[in-house]
């Protein structure tokens, strides 16, 4: 792993809330709280805020501690059941209210990629039938197979309105039959040791159902119409963060965003504004946290931290640094040396 995705994985971009339902789904398995998260780094408040985020070391070390304790192998897959659309925030809501099918399956790709950015993935589509493949972008180690239970759970149950059977394949092991795992999903397919761990569906060709979430969804737009532009600028500022956090040099433009969200340059202005921001505000922002840890913890030259950071030099590095900090890098990284 090369040194910008290791300061990656210090940068808060995980909702809180995914780990406060697994917390709660571990207490209903009769794991105490305190012992997942004692030696993490998560604290209560954290999970109790609603715009709290995690860095990707935290939620690794939450999962680390759970693993172990998990005596089912096929939590890690109930769990991923229980992550329905509107448990992935408000743009969660939006993808429930989409009736093209073949439009779901894409919008649910891409919340995943930016909402949940523990693994990638990879849709690909032959006529009526979708596949998705999971890709360990982080070095996940020995807790993939668990985050890939948990990612593969969770496309069942989002994708389950439009596709009434589905062929999991997972790269990994398991000791328990095959018949057990249909339990969790009835007329599934479940296959261990593959070469990829993947997902194929293909679309019942039937209407999206209107079943109680959609309800709910459409009961929550109407009481909570007021407040929904505000609501999604701020998911927007979430989305934005995150995908600059995975790229904030040169190709990290508005344009580039746009084209990831599938929304036009105007749109994502216009949402930044309503969040009291813009685009260049979180840019900067994420590029003086990146520049600060590569400045306090490594030697990477300055020259490279430029670059990296997408300026065309050092001198328009040391520039923008100082007007974000009021300190040069040469200041910041000899004040540091002197403290170890």
């Amino acid at each position: 792993m090369d040194t910008l995705n290791s300061l990656a994985l210090e940068v808060p971009i995980v909702s809180a809330r995914y780990a406060y339902r697994f917390i709660r789904f571990m207490e209903n398995r009769g794991v105490k709280r305190h012992t997942i998260l004692e030696d993490t780094g998560v604290t209560e408040d954290m999970l109790e805020s609603p715009e709290a985020s995690l860095s990707i070391n935290q939620v690794l070390a939450v999962l680390g501690k759970a693993d172990w304790l998990m005596t089912d192998e096929r939590a890690a897959f109930e769990f991923g059941q229980q992550l329905d659309l509107p448990s992935h925030g408000l743009l969660g809501f939006a993808v429930l209210g989409q009736e093209n099918p073949r439009r779901l399956i894409s919008m649910i790709v891409q919340y995943l990629r930016v909402g949940l950015p523990l693994m990638d993935m990879e849709l690909a589509s032959t006529g009526s039938t979708f596949r998705i493949r999971l890709i360990d972008t982080w070095g996940l180690g020995s807790l993939r197979p668990c985050l890939t239970k948990i990612y593969m759970g969770s496309i069942h149950r989002v994708s389950s309105q439009v596709c009434s059977h589905f062929s999991f394949q997972f790269d990994f092991p398991s000791v328990i039959p095959e018949e057990d795992w249909k339990r969790l999903a009835p007329g599934c397919e479940f296959e261990f040791n593959a070469n990829v761990s993947q997902v194929t569906m293909p679309l019942n060709g039937l209407p999206i159902r209107k079943d109680d979430a959609s309800l709910e969804f459409l009961v929550a737009r109407t009481r909570h119409d007021r407040n929904q532009q505000t609501l999604e600028a701020d998911e927007t500022v979430m989305q934005v963060r995150e995908l600059i956090m995975s790229q904030p040099g040169r190709p990290c433009t508005t344009e580039n965003i746009a084209r990831r969200l599938d929304i036009s340059p105007r749109t994502l202005r216009q949402h930044l504004a309503s969040a009291g921001t813009s685009f260049r505000e979180l840019r900067n922002d994420i590029r003086e946290s990146f520049a600060t840890l590569y400045l306090k913890d490594t030697n990477v030259p300055l020259e490279s931290i430029a670059e990296k950071l997408g300026f065309s030099d050092q001198a328009g590095f040391t520039k923008a640094y100082r007007s974000w900090t009021g300190n040069t890098p040469g200041d910041v990284r000899r004040k540091a040396r002197k403290k170890k």
